[in-house]
């Protein structure tokens, strides 16, 4: 009997069990988790759908992520569905479908899909789907006519001027009710003449003007207090009256028996006044004690003018009262007027900002309106124009019209349109022509040139300075791009009016493009809309 190795027979034993193991691994591995992916139908017409079904086996504790988003491009998801959920012995079968479609003929590759579950990636095969063009067939199809263009109702825009007006309105308005608030409040604070002079006395005993030494202050508000009592109830121009023309007035008053003021009461003011005027202008510095008599003279001089002060007969009560309603509308008259001034101040401060800032042509096209800056700012729309047609956005929709060509030239192409907007003697003229070339025709762009000069020229156009250069659109779609300048004719004012033009020329999709704009000369408004139209020419080439 031939004897086996004993290392032999361990390393045969560890080998089967390694291949025992990756055999039941992979058993496992495939009981496990199965992804299968297909769709119902692998043709459809344009936009029409396919159903894409993602059918998932796994155990029931398993997380199960399904594709979402982009990830069916370049197909569209129309739809996605919620799972549907069935029991298979001890595992669960997970069914998502999807509704895609297409927009566009050819063939497209719905790419691969992954599914997660738990931790592991699952990865689906792609599917190759054609999408067909929907044939028509113009024997049995009846044609009809292009429908006539159809007016579009403008939005309501609030022009800019009007909101700086209703800003500067309103800081006009505000200003002028914080300034009658104050005088309110002032008229409101004011008590009658007597309590007044009084308070102001008794304020004047407790400030602390006699302690610091300050007399001069000290006598300035007692004689203030006075006067401006005597002015509300005697004499209204005792507050710029020297002192002799007040004692005089008063003594007048007394001899002509309106007063009844005792002969010590003059004496002691006109003392008063005296003293407080060489305490201002002449430096004296009366005692404290001197100070301190004075204001208890003073409410003694007001109590006797009040005391004599004779009671009003009717007529001079009526004569008070128009006197009041006649100083009343002054003082509205002056409220007016002082309002007015503040919110012209307003106006000319907040114009004169604008200027500076903005400049003098923008305030004056915005207060005063000027059409191609409305133009501007009003909602462009954009459209597409002709056939073949041609993108193009515009503050206006083009309006359809008709043009008289050559013989020869219609007997070459199978049919034009043109759209336009404007004038050539308005501010701002836009024109879209597009032609139908047979397919025999060859159109040459660069012979295009040559006809503009006389196309301007048939439209009125002279002295035309041209000039050209290669032009091509933000998707690269090639052209020609003509401009300069020309003088045109006003027939209203017989004035000849100098305007900028810029000329687009493409030969696209078996056909011919034009998009010219007109404006007029250092119109900075037009110029702009001009460069928007431009810059937002595309096409859409034929496959």
């Amino acid at each position: 009997m031939k004897k086996v190795c004993p290392t032999y027979l361990n390393f045969s034993k560890r080998l089967l069990g390694v291949f025992v193991f990756l055999f039941y691994g992979l058993a496992v591995f495939a009981q496990d988790a199965r992804v299968t992916a297909k769709i119902d139908t692998s043709s459809i017409k344009i936009g029409e759908q396919i159903t894409y079904s993602l059918a998932v086996e796994a155990d029931s504790t398993r997380l199960i992520v399904f594709p979402e988003g982009e990830t069916f491009s370049p197909l569209e998801v129309v739809e996605s569905f919620n799972p549907d959920t069935t029991r298979v012995e001890d595992r669960f079968k997970l069914l998502k479908e999807y509704s895609l479609t297409q927009f566009d003929s050819g063939q497209y590759v719905i790419p691969q899909q992954k599914v997660i579950i738990n931790d592991r990636e699952f990865i689906t095969d792609s599917l190759l789907i054609e999408v067909a063009d929907v044939e028509v067939d113009t024997t049995r199809q009846k044609m009809y006519p292009i429908k006539p263009s159809v007016e579009v109702p403008k939005g309501f825009n609030i022009p800019a001027w009007i909101w700086w007006l209703l800003v500067i309105l309103a800081l006009a308005a505000l200003v002028f009710y914080l300034f009658r608030r104050r005088k309110i409040k002032e008229a409101e604070k004011e008590l009658p003449p007597y309590e007044q002079v009084m308070l102001e006395l008794k304020e004047l005993d407790h400030s602390p003007l006699l302690e610091r030494r300050e007399v001069k202050e000290y006598y300035s508000q007692l004689t203030f207090s006075i006067r401006k009592y005597l002015d509300r109830e005697i004499y209204d121009r005792a507050l710029e009256s020297t002192t002799s023309e007040l004692v005089a007035y008063l003594e007048m008053n007394k001899l002509a028996g309106k007063l009844k003021l005792n002969s010590k009461t003059l004496k002691n003011l006109k003392l008063i006044l005296d003293r407080a005027d060489l305490a201002k202008f002449a430096n004296s510095r009366p005692d404290m004690i001197t100070a301190k008599n004075d204001r208890a003279k003073i409410e003694h001089i007001v109590n006797d003018v009040k005391t004599s002060i004779p009671a009003p007969t009717q007529e001079e009560l009526m004569k008070d009262e128009a006197y009041k309603e006649e100083r009343l509308r002054k003082k509205k008259k002056r409220r007016v007027i002082t309002a007015a001034v503040a919110a012209c101040l307003i106006v000319i401060i907040g114009i004169s900002t604008l200027i500076a800032t903005k400049g003098f042509t923008y305030v004056k096209d915005s207060f005063l309106g000027h059409p191609t800056k409305e133009l501007l700012e009003s909602e462009w729309i954009r459209s597409e124009y002709g056939n073949p047609p041609v993108a193009v956005t515009t503050p206006q929709v083009l309006k359809r019209s008709e043009i008289d060509l050559p013989e020869e030239a219609e007997q070459m192409m199978l049919g034009s349109e043109t759209f336009i907007y404007g004038s050539l003697i308005s501010n701002f003229y836009a024109t879209v022509t597009t032609v139908k070339m047979s397919q025999q025709t060859k159109f040459d762009l660069d012979k295009s040139v040559d006809g503009i000069y006389t196309m301007l020229e048939q439209q009125g156009a002279r002295n035309i300075i041209m000039k050209d250069e290669e032009f091509s659109t933000a998707s690269g779609v090639e052209g020609i791009r003509i401009f300069g300048t020309l003088e045109m004719e006003n027939p209203v004012t017989g004035n000849a009016q100098v305007n900028e033009y810029e000329i687009l020329n493409f030969a696209e999709n078996n056909g011919f493009q034009q998009i010219m704009v007109i404006y007029n000369e250092g119109d900075t408004y037009a110029e702009e809309i001009s460069g928007r139209i431009i810059n937002s020419v595309e096409f859409n080439r034929e496959d």
